[in-house]
C-alpha cells in the first residue's frame, strides 16, 4: 500500500524537477541569454582545433597533501 505512494511521490518530484529545470534554463524566467560561445559553431571548431594542437607534456607524478595543501613531487628511490 505504501509502495504506490512512494513511487508516485518519486515520479511527482521528477516531474516538478523537470518543469523547474526547463523554466529556468530554457525559458530563462530569471533573465539572461545564451552566451555566443555556445551558439557560435565557429567558436567551438576553433576551440577544438586549439585543444588538439596543445602540447601534451607530462611532468613527474605529484601527490596532494590535503592537510597543508602543498604539492610534493614523488621521487623514486633506489634501495641498495
Amino acid at each position: 500500500m505504501s509502495a504506490k505512494y512512494i513511487i508516485g511521490a518519486g515520479f511527482g518530484s521528477l516531474a516538478i524537477a523537470y518543469v523547474c529545470d526547463s523554466l529556468v534554463s530554457d525559458a530563462k524566467i530569471f533573465g539572461g541569454s545564451t552566451p555566443s560561445t555556445i551558439t557560435n559553431k565557429e567558436w567551438g571548431r576553433e576551440t577544438d582545433r586549439k585543444m588538439e594542437a596543445w602540447p601534451r607534456t607530462a611532468g613527474p607524478p605529484v601527490i596532494m597533501n590535503p592537510i597543508s595543501r602543498q604539492n610534493f613531487i614523488v621521487k623514486t628511490t633506489v634501495d641498495d
